[in-house]
């Protein structure tokens, strides 16, 4: 027990509340105030895929790729706008990155490099079905994400990224990733 004092007519009086009461009443406010925003359901088990529409429809038709290891073998590592491709990557340590990625990687995470080209200023997705790092790399400047989230629930996509981009060619970067192989969508969003 823990005594409270509380001034009432001028005079101190005290008052003793049980540590167990006053702990049930901290239950029950904490419970009215319900979850907060930082805590996020589990995904639903998913007992089927669900095939992403709109821009993510590419999704399940992905073309083969191998992944550039450096800048001077990039020119056959191209991910078309509005194509989804299964990338085989490269382990971390044969990578090159134009720009040192924010999350690199350890030794035996795999990674690579693919070109794409931007013909319309605009707003473009990557869409990946993993927690690899990216970035989108021009001049050896990484552009700014402007949104990030998960992809739709039990379509396969774990990741999308967002960018604002101007024409001319980019590098995608993909680091710090656990298996060699991944599926990257690139869309251009409306």
């Amino acid at each position: 027990m823990f005594e409270k004092y509380m001034v009432t007519g001028g005079k101190m009086r005290s008052r003793k509340i049980s540590w167990g009461l006053a702990l049930s009443a901290l239950g029950i406010a904490a419970v009215a105030a319900g979850p907060t925003e930082a805590q996020e359901a589990a995904p639903p088990a998913c007992a089927t895929p669900v095939a992403p529409t709109g821009e993510l429809a590419p999704w399940t038709t992905p073309f083969q790729l191998q992944a550039a290891g450096s800048e001077a073998s990039i020119s056959s590592a191209s991910l078309p706008i509005g194509r989804a491709a299964r990338l085989t990557l490269l382990p971390t340590p044969e990578v090159r990155y134009p720009l040192r990625p924010e999350k690199p990687g350890g030794s035996v995470s795999h990674g690579g490099l693919v070109r794409i080209d931007i013909r319309e200023a605009g707003a473009y997705r990557v869409a990946l079905d993993s927690a690899a790092w990216i970035d989108v790399v021009r001049d050896e400047q990484a552009a700014r994400s402007t949104a990030h989230g998960h992809g739709p629930n039990c379509t396969g996509i774990r990741k999308m990224v967002d960018y604002s981009l101007t024409p001319g060619p980019y590098i995608l970067q993909i680091s710090a990733n656990g298996q060699p192989e991944m599926t990257v969508l690139l869309a251009r969003l409306p």
